[in-house]
């Protein structure tokens, strides 16, 4: 049986955070405000004459460990914290890696549109029948929680085998992923230079609106210029061959659009620039990706479902293995509202996704091992309360699952969850670049940098509650809500600052344990 992922993926519309009179947001925390945000000033400081940061990195990750980016430098600092640039390029280099980043994200983008236009008479865009996940499992049921009986059989699913390991340090990429992409980019590379001077003589009206449709222009150009062959099909894999993709890939883009369609608008306030997308240009980018009945959305919230469907679809055949589950579209969507280009979006949501996608594998090896992790962290921590989540068979902590799957992106506000990320990634950035716990020593707290950052702060949020759990709740079903209240009710750096503390004591014996 297929874990369900019972929660809201689809969650309504909430209400935009306040801005004051000059047009800044203002601050989302209750208790506790930023003391060491990573300003545009600072980050400038950070380079050297040939564009290289300083120190290999270290002085930035430091400092967005401490208190986050400045909302005008995400869309420059991301691709850093995620792998698209190494913390050690030069401006030179990354001009180049942009270039070529770009080329293989149209080109895949070609090939989903040839896909699209293939399948196009067995591909029912307006279907509401019951469909599976990526990997063929059951869809979530759109509830605003999960049961006790979601978690027993949850619990059972875990009991299989594993059937499709997967190496971390492996790389995925294109064009070993996708037969014919090689071919495909030869076919193309000679519009290329076409392209790209379509690309900067849009005549939209707002010039900044326009760096939005980076690719949708293009594909709409040229998705027609490549002919499909039978003997040429783009789809087939070369490795780990999956003769289902061409079929997988129609069920991907019917979910994909789905989703995209139920994407909330918390993202307008941080991504201004897409809020004044004119209606015609919306309606165009939906019309290229083929997204049906939006005609209920606003302009803007059009153009972020028709950039979601674009670059998901794109991911779905870079990662065939994963392709795409309901709860990718909510990791994605923050991503999107601060990168304005398709390409830069995509190749961030692939450096997100090399940890993330542990969470949508169908054998539920990922999320047993961070469950699994997050109860070691509550026994060793508090022995009291694991006795008790114990005694309601709770001791797994599938309470959490939520949590784990879509990375506290419904306990957090919008902002909340930025910055809670950012941290998250500047760990991981920081064992990429093999920066060791030395380099951490002089700040506070002294907490090494840790693949499991996200875990701990969700174990921290569970003991943040031990003596309500413990006096008031005697059974699994209301741990669970509990859980569930937590929405907007936590404050993301007292969240963190708890989080390290748990690092600083228990992460040598909690990796001893594993």
């Amino acid at each position: 049986m297929v874990i369900k992922a019972a929660f809201v993926l689809s969650c309504p519309a909430s209400t935009c955070l306040p801005s004051n009179s000059s047009g800044h947001l203002k601050s989302p925390w209750s208790r506790r405000k930023r003391k060491h945000i990573l300003s545009f000033q600072q980050w400038m400081t950070f380079f050297t004459p040939e564009g290289k940061l300083r120190d290999g990195g270290a002085k930035l990750l430091k400092k967005v460990r401490n208190g986050g980016i400045d909302l005008s430098i995400r869309a420059e600092v991301w691709p850093f914290l995620l792998g698209v640039y190494d913390l050690t390029s030069s401006k030179e280099e990354r001009d180049v890696i942009r270039t070529r980043k770009r080329e293989e994200y149209e080109n895949l983008r070609r090939i989903s549109r040839r896909l699209r236009i293939h399948n196009k008479e067995d591909f029912n865009l307006h279907g509401t029948e019951e469909i599976s996940n990526g990997d063929g499992g059951s869809p979530t049921d759109g509830m605003d929680s999960f049961s006790s009986e979601d978690v027993v059989s949850a619990r059972e699913s875990l009991s299989s085998e594993d059937r499709f390991p997967f190496n971390e340090d492996s790389e995925l990429t294109a064009e070993t992923k996708v037969n014919g992409y090689a071919s495909s980019k030869r076919t193309t590379d000679s519009n290329m230079a076409s392209d790209s001077e379509s690309l900067d003589s849009n005549s939209f009206e707002d010039p900044e609106v326009s760096q939005t449709f980076n690719f949708i222009e293009i594909e709409e150009e040229n998705a027609n210029d490549i002919p499909l062959k039978e003997d040429s099909s783009p789809y087939n894999v070369e490795v780990q061959s999956k003769p289902r993709i061409s079929e997988d890939f129609v069920m991907w883009q019917r979910i994909i659009r789905l989703d995209a369609i139920r994407a909330n608008e918390e993202w307008i306030n941080y991504s201004l620039v897409q809020a004044r997308v004119t209606s015609a240009k919306a309606r165009r980018s939906a019309e290229i990706v083929g997204l049906k009945d939006y005609e209920h959305l606003d302009p803007c919230r059009i153009l972020h479902a028709s950039r979601l469907v674009a670059i998901l679809e794109a991911y779905a055949l870079y990662d065939p293995d994963i392709g795409y589950c309901q709860g990718m579209s909510d990791l994605l969507s923050p991503i999107i509202s601060v990168i304005r280009e398709d390409h830069m979006a995509f190749w961030c949501f692939v450096g997100f996704m090399k940890k993330a996608r542990h969470n949508f594998r169908l054998d539920e090896v990922g999320i047993r091992r961070q469950l699994n992790v997050v109860s070691k962290i509550i026994k060793y921590k508090d022995s009291h309360l694991y006795r008790h989540l114990e005694k309601l068979q709770a001791e797994d902590c599938f309470f959490v699952y939520r949590m784990v799957l879509v990375l506290f992106r419904r306990e957090l506000t919008f902002e909340q969850t930025l910055c809670l990320w950012e941290v998250i990634w500047a760990d991981q950035a920081a064992i990429r670049a093999g920066i060791g716990k030395s380099a951490w020593s002089r700040i506070r707290p002294q907490a090494p940098p840790t693949e499991d950052l996200l875990l701990y702060a969700i174990a921290a949020s569970v003991l943040q509650r031990r003596k309500k759990i413990i006096e008031k709740y005697s059974s699994m079903d209301e741990i669970l809500r509990e859980c569930n209240a937590m929405a907007g009710q936590l404050d993301v750096w007292k969240l963190l600052d708890s989080a390290h503390d748990l690092v600083v004591t228990l992460q040598d014996k909690i990796e001893t344990s594993l």
